[in-house]
């Protein structure tokens, strides 16, 4: 007998897309909960407000995800949900640091009907779910550096992580404090502990190792 999830947040920018995959799980069964997130900021709200989740499908390339740094800190997280990376990127390698990262499963946006299931079917019984013929190869996926870096990411805290992202799009102290409504001050604690925790000394290194991190996503595609 197949696992049913009750609650399944999609996390994806795209309405077309979540109204898509919703309608593929529908198929597992019609009373399945579906929650939508369009960023990654409102994906970490539904992770603290909502009890009960069973399984998150996250877009690659969701704003402010800021390439794996985002799936690296929710499965440090909520270690226990399982997330599904679906994007239009089909690069084996891309497919294969997801899952090297923390994923429990890739799902291509070009799969098809019985692929997503397959995937969703896999990943509830609690294994690992890629693309055949990933699965089927050899590939190499992070570099050592990458690895000590995503060990140094999920140290970070929310706040920290949220702050390392406006670090990262260029914002001052001055406007993340006003962003997030805290003092110029607390922004410049954040940011020590960013620095430390990740091993750098300046907020360049900081946005340069968060780069490490980062997904270029192939040209002419919708993600």
């Amino acid at each position: 007998m197949q696992p049913i999830p009750e609650r399944v947040i999609v996390a994806d920018d795209h309405p077309l897309f979540r109204s898509a995959i919703k309608q593929a799980l529908k198929q597992l069964d019609e009373g399945i909960e579906f929650i939508d997130a369009n960023d990654f900021d409102s994906l970490e709200q539904l992770i603290e407000s909502t009890p009960d989740v069973d399984l998150v499908l996250l877009d690659l390339h969701m704003p402010g995800m800021q390439g794996f740094s985002g799936l690296v800190y929710l499965c440090k997280r909520v270690p226990d949900l399982p997330v599904i990376m679906v994007s239009a990127n089909e690069d084996p390698r891309i497919i294969q640091r997801s899952i090297e990262h923390g994923a429990a499963g890739f799902i291509p946006k070009s799969s098809s009907l019985e692929s997503i299931l397959a995937a969703v079917n896999t990943v509830l019984r609690g294994d690992v779910w890629v693309p055949p013929e990933v699965a089927s190869g050899d590939i190499s996926g992070r570099t050592t550096s990458e690895i000590e870096l995503a060990e140094r990411m999920k140290q970070l805290t929310p706040q920290q992580f949220r702050v390392l992202g406006m670090i990262s799009l260029g914002m001052l102290n001055k406007q993340i404090a006003h962003e997030l409504d805290v003092s110029e001050a607390t922004i410049k604690v954040h940011v020590t502990a960013i620095m430390r925790k990740l091993g750098v000394t300046n907020r360049t290194q900081a946005v340069l190792a968060a780069g490490q991190l980062s997904v270029k996503p192939p040209q002419n595609i919708i993600n």
